[in-house]
């Protein structure tokens, strides 16, 4: 229904009122004018407020079609295309990686944790990319997407497991690999002396345990 000639003639109305002298009723009784004017706001679309109005229309694009993205995690950036949901939804995803290459999920879950935060969308200023912070060459020899969370995740775990059978199977050594790079704790014997990589060790053993 067309409410723009119905509100033309409230106005009209109101105008000849107001001309001859005619009084809007105080208290009690509505006027016919007021009446109308509440039927009118009633049933006029509110366009200014609810969910809908406060999504952009790509936003409510998706909302109709059901593909509203998820939100990211930790409050980083989302620059790239989540692949799986976040959060718990990755636990899954975790224990099969690790139960295909043989590698605890708890280690996998803390290297997780402490790479990204769970975060897909993250991105480091050496490049490393999603969950487990691959290196675009590094997931290339892994045989494996970066940019897909699953198999990022299947990357990181592949991954920890060469580094895991590099050092005989210490966790301490594996880890500081995964985040130094196995010619680095071979140079050093152990832990490299690099402040990022000893606190990086540190969380991720004070997670795993």
């Amino acid at each position: 229904m067309d409410f723009s000639s119905i509100n033309a003639v409230v106005n009209r109305i109101e105008d000849i009122e107001y001309k001859i002298g005619m009084r809007r009723p105080r208290g009690g009784a509505v006027g016919f004018q007021q009446m109308l004017k509440d039927e009118i706001k009633s049933k006029t679309p509110n366009r200014g407020s609810g969910a809908a109005a406060s999504q952009s229309p790509s936003q409510n694009a998706q909302r109709a079609k059901g593909e509203e993205k998820p939100a990211s995690v930790a409050g980083k950036a989302d620059t790239l295309p989540l692949s799986v949901p976040q959060d718990s939804a990755y636990l899954p995803v975790i224990q099969e990686a690790a139960g295909k290459y043989g590698v605890d999920p708890n280690l996998v879950s803390a290297v997780a944790e402490v790479e990204s935060g769970y975060e897909q969308g993250a991105i480091s200023a050496t490049g490393a990319v999603g969950v487990m912070q691959l290196m675009p060459e590094t997931a290339e020899s892994l045989g494996v997407n970066p940019y897909d969370a699953a198999q990022n995740i299947e990357g990181g775990a592949k991954y920890l497991k060469q580094m895991l059978d590099t050092f005989g199977g210490d966790v301490r050594k594996a880890v500081a690999a995964y985040n130094a790079g196995p010619e680095a704790v071979r140079e050093y014997g152990g832990v490299p002396p690099y402040s990022e990589t000893q606190q990086y060790v540190s969380s991720v053993l004070d997670l795993y345990r």
